[in-house]
């Protein structure tokens, strides 16, 4: 027979291996259900910006009227504001306004439920138990985008101001001569009224008219590719070679 000693040393030794075993299911089970809240969350984030997107294209193209109407006034009444006055003075209106607004309907509600014996609770509850808080995702998720945008930038603006392409920064300064004349014409605020006025009509405008567009599209990119052909063999020969490589 066996030594007693032996058989319980055989003993520890499978109990040791069942405890690392257990132990390894359970990490196992911790990096799934991390992996898969991790998705959950990357997949609601990404749900709410297509969300925004879906939103904002709608708002464009006035599937809703009365939403896309109320959107572009209350933009336009705000760029109009601040062109006219400060923009602490645009904010503090604003903000008065929704008070006065939110401040009457809140006693006109009561009032009314003071008057019919009623309990209905707080006129504004459903607005305030919606949960409006930011998740860290998101944020994550827009600071990548975020990043991936700046470094795009800032490669395209060293590669166009070291002149790596001649033809590309020769179409960066006229765009800028360009700005001058518009820059001495309109402030930025102007060009973002404009901007906001062209952000809802636009589309409109090119549905109705998308024939006709097109072709004007088609035919200043004809005219600009043949410029652009006549300029390439203008250029010296090291350049061409430059462009074609």
């Amino acid at each position: 027979m066996a030594p007693p000693t032996k058989y319980r040393h055989i003993g520890l030794l499978k109990f040791h291996s069942y405890l690392n075993f257990s132990q390894k299911l359970k990490k196992k089970k911790k990096m799934a259900d991390s992996i898969s809240s991790c998705s959950s969350s990357a997949n609601s984030s990404s749900s709410s910006v297509r969300r925004l997107t879906l939103s904002a294209f709608q708002l464009v193209h006035w599937k809703q009227p009365k939403k896309s109407a109320a959107a572009f006034g209350l933009s336009l009444l705000v760029l109009v504001s601040v062109a006219t006055l400060s923009v602490i003075s645009v904010v503090s209106y604003l903000l008065l306004a929704g008070l006065c607004v939110t401040i009457t309907f809140r006693v006109y509600k009561s009032v009314i439920q003071a008057v019919q014996k009623s309990d209905e609770g707080h006129p504004f509850r459903g607005l305030l138990d919606r949960d409006i808080s930011v998740s860290s995702e998101s944020v994550r998720q827009l600071a990548d985008q975020g990043l991936i945008h700046l470094n795009w930038f800032s490669s395209e603006t060293r590669r166009l101001l070291l002149v790596e392409d001649l033809v590309d920064s020769l179409k960066l300064a006229g765009v800028m001569w360009l700005m001058t004349y518009v820059g001495s014409v309109f402030n930025g605020v102007t060009i973002l009224i404009l901007a906001d006025i062209m952000f809802f009509t636009a589309p409109l405008i090119y549905q109705k008219k998308k024939v006709q567009i097109d072709d004007i599209i088609t035919s200043v990119r004809c005219r600009f590719d043949e410029k652009l052909l006549k300029l390439q063999n203008v250029l010296p020969g090291a350049v061409k070679r430059t462009k074609a490589e």
